[in-house]
């Protein structure tokens, strides 16, 4: 593996936000995958098409990447077949390297996957009866220690890039087999691209909710956002897209003017004593602080409410009190909110419980009476440590001797029927 130095961050202290080059290939070939369609002409340009072409051979092949999942310019047949190699000669078509995937007995799904330099990373698939949600990773590890959280006892090794981002994207479509199927060939590049749809798709909402805190790598998941919401891209709503932070609060007013998507915050208690022990980022941004951003919030509404999440800790933060200080700090800022209260997920070593089910569902209820919704999320994934709070990547709970056996064993009940 790259040995890429650790970014040394205390949790109170905000990273500066310094542009990184995306590593390389020992090919000297260029990947794809992240890049705007303009980018994408830039480097057909100064590869040597002349300006017509570049931009014509750009359009065709972001759509073949993003409307059709293609990983090989052979790929796309209206493209002619003398053009082919020559991209290939220059250009790659990437996806996050599949270590491991795992499925819960509820149906989740978490990969664990490798970037290219050799480090590890999960997302995680959560389908529903009316839904498909992905949970995307925007760093690997995290820098803010957030107690209850199994990610925060890792150290943050690194950013991901705009490609590695909107990989894992890729990479669940192409799991869940939700690329348009058929041939192209014949079909004029103007044709409208909306056209090309998958049936019945699974994959319907994507929330920014895996390792890493996504305000902390703003640019990069801008850029993978981007393409997301672009028509012309994966073309999911921005209504669909959520991002939630633990209070970066200097980001914040930015991610809904640049990126306009849904907000999530983790506020998880009421009292600065009690947050400042679970999110140690609220010793920079207090709660007031952070409520005074949210109710700025470019584009919330009745329609389009904040979502604050709440972990349910036993005798920590889940009393009457809490859930009456609760309400009284959202009227006050005139919050439109919805409280997801999350019951606890245990990992070893976790400091907390989890409250009894009655406690959570005596502050629901206390919520509800308010007139602020305040359900109670289903666990999912708790089984493979899917659920919220539980990712923390395989690397440093399985050695890779122990996952090549369990895959070997997988394949001997194949082998011997």
């Amino acid at each position: 593996m790259t040995q890429t130095t650790l970014m040394s961050i205390p949790g109170q202290i905000d990273p500066v936000p310094v542009a990184r080059d995306i590593t390389p290939r020992e090919d000297g070939r260029v990947d794809l995958i992240g890049l705007p369609k303009d980018r994408i002409r830039e480097l057909f340009d100064e590869a040597g098409l002349d300006a017509k072409q570049a931009k014509l051979r750009a359009k065709q092949v972001f759509h073949w990447l993003y409307h059709r999942g293609v990983t090989d310019f052979e790929a796309m047949t209206d493209i002619a077949k003398t053009m082919r190699p020559w991209l290939a000669e220059r250009f790659f078509i990437g996806r996050p390297d599949v270590v491991e995937a795992q499925h819960s007995t509820d149906g989740t799904r978490k990969w664990l996957l490798r970037t290219s330099d050799g480090h590890e990373f999960e997302m995680v698939f959560i389908p529903d009866a009316d839904r498909g949600t992905l949970c995307v990773s925007s760093q690997v590890g995290c820098t803010l220690n957030c107690r209850f959280c199994h990610t925060g006892t890792m150290r943050l090794v690194r950013n991901l890039t705009p490609g590695e981002i909107v990989g894992q994207v890729m990479l669940a479509r192409d799991a869940l087999g939700e690329w348009p199927k058929g041939s192209m060939a014949g079909l004029e590049v103007e044709e409208d691209s909306a056209q090309y749809t998958s049936d019945g798709r699974l994959l319907t909402n994507i929330v920014m909710m895996g390792m890493g805190e996504p305000l902390y790598n703003f640019d990069n998941v801008k850029g993978a956002l981007k393409l997301v919401m672009d028509g012309e891209g994966l073309a999911l709503s921005k209504r669909r897209i959520t991002l939630s932070t633990s209070g970066v609060v200097p980001a914040m007013e930015r991610c809904g003017e640049e990126i306009g998507v849904n907000l999530a915050v983790s506020l998880h208690a009421v009292t600065k004593e009690i947050r400042d022990e679970i999110v140690p980022l609220n010793k920079k941004y207090g709660i007031d602080e952070l409520l005074e951003a949210c109710a700025a919030y470019p584009g919330a509404s009745n329609a389009r409410r904040i979502t604050f999440e709440y972990v349910m800790l036993k005798d920590k933060n889940d009393t009457d009190e809490h859930a009456h200080e609760l309400v009284r700090l959202l009227k006050h800022y005139k919050l439109p909110a919805k409280v997801n209260l999350i019951p606890f997920n245990p990992w070893p070593g976790a400091p907390y419980e989890c409250s009894t089910p009655e406690r959570v569902k005596r502050f629901s209820e206390i919520v509800f009476e308010h007139g602020i919704s305040a359900p109670v999320r289903t666990p999912r994934g708790r089984d493979i440590d899917a659920a919220c709070g539980q990712l923390k990547t395989a690397a440093e709970k399985k050695s890779r001797a122990q996952r090549d056996r369990e895959a070997a064993e997988a394949l001997e009940p194949a082998a011997t029927a």
